[in-house]
């Protein structure tokens, strides 16, 4: 297998090639302006470890795989085109007014229940390029108004006059019935000639978002179609990048499912949290694979923090209406907590609550934090880390970026000094001490809403500030047990290597499996099947597209139900590919009535007021190679080993400076056993093994860290 992964995150990029049976990691500085001039540099340092050249390795290897911030920068800079907006009539005012609760949505909690000084986003489509079309589809597809076309035509030669360079259709019900949107793009292109007009991209919602929900859907399209300029610029570029360096197979995007396509076949939508998602997938690969169990994988980046459960059952988490930035969408994504905790997330102090606070803020990787001496002079986690002791100013990020900590101290004196009245090693404690709290509650508040515990779960610390920071996170969270997996650094842009190729398509549906009135149960399966039918030939048609065999596609069947009329809907995944009889509908109702009463409790379940089917979901997606680990649970036998130095540290709780014993890459060799206190500074990361933890090397680079009783 030789084959190249790279997550883009807002501070670093991220580079893990496997060749053959060797496997190489790399980071470089993320260049903003520039995303293909960043993955250049992480992947010539790669190349130079392999001892060949970049255009050989990219001539060879048997794909590129591409998380990408991309559209994550875009939505944050308001970086896009004008867009133009039809909807039914009627429905002018459900994007402005986002369901009374646009003034919240991707606000921290505190800040959602603000009301009085709540703000609504900039709009992405500002009211006056809305209009309302007449025409109108029936809940069940039956056209009640047919299209006025002669209307059409005159709302859509207002958006381009009024300079539209981007037109979204969501027309109510399309998802069942889409001949109308179908039709406005006819009569646009009649209108509009690609000649004519040039690139003016349309996108229909049916075909972004399958489900109902007319808001969401709307939204979904939106920003599908504010990104999809700078996505196919970026990535249109990124791809001649490596067509000028010896690449020819088309470049594969990761996607926000959970899995990854071919750039061609990939919405814009789908890359944003990309990165974070090819984390959480390669959790589910490693626990899997090594039986861990139960994993709740944390990601510490340069900006954020990013939060996933992994467990023992094989259930994937997934947000069917994720918020992205500030907007509710209608899309399946992994489900992820992001928190703004990173190495590179900006301390200052809140005079209302009297406390310092942590990001969401950050410095990112231009000028980043105070102590990389490239101008920037606000402090930062990684500031209070080196003023603490545990960074090793000479010797951080493989010696390529030289860390001044006169800077750091100073960056800390001046932001936090007066109103903490304590010198930079107080103020470095308090910075440690609540971001690693920060974290500790987003774990147990997202274990705890989900009705778990935090002792089932065996914590994963990976990001390049992971294996820093573990330890004071655990302690917070009161968890005795951490994982620093293979290549943890890197993990993310591992997973970006490791998912399937996958496409998951959805369509909402009133189909009654079990008639309360009537006591019956569903015996024509007709409708039912025609649409999981649909559904897997858009799959298959996306995988034949990219070349792939149609034997070797597999599928994997989801039903979004709910009980009579409840608001609440629970996903069941369900082994089968068709309903031939009246037992595999029982055997739905069984599964659908089991996963509820996990969800909300053993006898809450309530089959007497009926059951239904709302969506169908389909995943269609080809098995790869993957990076296997192999055995990396705690190994028996505990070797010593020998320091190279020593340096003064301060840990939270303790008073005055420790006298820290400082290793390096040997201490990676498995089996190898430290007690805390003790920094292990190796050419990939930083660990810390505070007072009272263990350090334990395991195989293939993992590391566990142990709470001594």
């Amino acid at each position: 297998m030789k084959r190249v992964s790279v997550d883009i995150g807002g501070t670093f990029t991220d580079c893990f090639v496997s060749w053959g049976e060797c496997y190489v990691q790399a980071k470089a500085l993320t260049t903003h302006h520039n995303l293909a001039a960043g993955f250049n540099e992480a992947l010539e340092l790669a190349t130079s470890e392999l001892g060949i050249t970049k255009f050989d390795l990219l001539s060879q290897v048997d794909s590129v795989r591409y998380s990408t911030t991309l559209g994550t920068n875009a939505l944050i800079e308001r970086k896009g085109p004008r867009i133009g907006l039809l909807v039914t009539d009627g429905f002018g005012s459900s994007v402005p007014l986002s369901r009374g609760r646009g003034h919240g949505d991707g606000l921290p909690y505190e800040r959602q229940h603000d009301v009085p000084r709540a703000v609504r986003p900039e709009p992405i489509v500002p009211i006056p390029l809305i209009r309302n079309v007449r025409e109108r589809v029936s809940y069940n597809g039956e056209v009640l108004l047919r299209l006025d076309e002669d209307d059409l035509r005159g709302k859509l030669r207002d958006l381009v006059d009024q300079g539209a360079e981007t037109l979204v259709v969501q027309l109510a019900n399309s998802v069942v019935n889409p001949a109308h949107e179908l039709r406005v793009r006819e009569i646009f292109l009649e209108e509009y000639p690609g000649y004519y007009l040039g690139a003016v991209p349309m996108l229909l919602s049916h075909q972004v978002a399958g489900r109902k929900g007319e808001y969401t859907r709307a939204m979904s399209t939106i920003i599908d179609g504010f990104l999809h300029n700078a996505m196919y610029h970026g990535l249109g570029g990124l791809e001649l990048s490596l067509r000028e360096n010896g690449y020819a197979k088309p470049m594969l995007i990761n996607h926000n499912s959970g899995g990854m396509a071919q750039l061609n076949s990939t919405d814009a939508l789908q890359t944003v949290h990309s990165g974070p998602v090819a984390g959480i997938a390669a959790s589910e690969h490693l626990a899997r694979e090594t039986g861990l169990g139960n994993v709740i994988a944390t990601d510490m980046g340069g900006t954020s923090f990013d939060i996933g459960i992994v467990t023992a059952d094989g259930e994937k988490h997934y947000d069917f209406n994720p918020v992205i930035d500030r907007w509710l969408v209608s899309i399946p994504m992994v489900h992820l907590v992001t928190l703004g905790a990173g190495g590179g997330s900006i301390a200052s102090y809140d005079p209302l609550l009297k406390r310092v606070k942590i990001g969401p803020e950050s410095a990112g990787s231009d000028p980043g934090p105070a102590c990389y001496n490239r101008g920037g002079r606000q402090p930062t986690v990684t500031d209070a880390d080196l003023a603490l002791g545990y960074l090793d100013p000479n010797n951080y990020a493989k010696g390529r970026i030289k860390l001044n900590a006169r800077r750091a101290e100073r960056a800390l004196l001046e932001a936090l000094g007066g109103a903490l009245g304590a010198d930079v090693i107080a103020i470095s404690k308090v910075v440690k001490e609540t971001v690693d709290h920060n974290m500790a509650n987003g774990i147990a508040t997202e274990l705890r809403s989900r009705g778990y515990i935090p002792d089932e779960f065996t914590m994963l610390a990976y990001g390049g500030n992971g294996p820093l920071h573990c330890c004071g996170i655990a302690s917070a969270l009161g968890i005795g047990r951490v994982l620093a997996p293979p290549f943890s650094s890197v993990f993310s842009a591992l997973g970006a290597g490791n998912v399937n190729q996958l496409h998951i398509h959805e369509k909402s549906t009133y189909t009654v499996l079990f008639h309360t009135a009537l006591k019956k149960v569903l015996t024509d399966y007709t409708q039912l099947n025609a649409t999981i039918d649909e559904l897997k030939q858009r799959g298959r048609d996306d995988l034949t597209r990219q070349g792939m065999p149609p034997e070797a596609i597999k599928y994997r069947l989801e039903f979004d139900m709910r009980y009579g009329n409840q608001r609440a809907e629970t996903a069941v995944a369900y082994d089968i590919e068709r309903f031939a009889s009246v037992h595999d509908a029982l055997g739905l109702i069984e599964a659908f009535h089991r996963r509820y009463g996990e969800r909300f409790g053993e006898g809450s379940q309530a089959t007497e007021a009926g059951v239904r089917i709302n969506t169908v979901r389909v995943s269609s997606y080809i098995d790869i190679d993957k990076v296997h680990f192999g055995a990396i649970m705690p190994l028996a036998g505990r070797l010593p080993a020998k320091p190279v130095g020593t340096r003064p540290c301060h840990f939270v709780g303790g008073a005055g400076a420790v006298g820290t014993a400082l290793y390096d890459d040997s201490a990676l060799v498995p089996g190898t056993s430290i007690d805390g206190p003790a920094v292990i500074t190796t050419f990939a990361t930083t660990y810390l093994v505070e007072p009272g933890w263990n350090f334990h090397a395991s195989n293939h680079g993992a590391a566990w860290f142990t709470r001594k009783a």
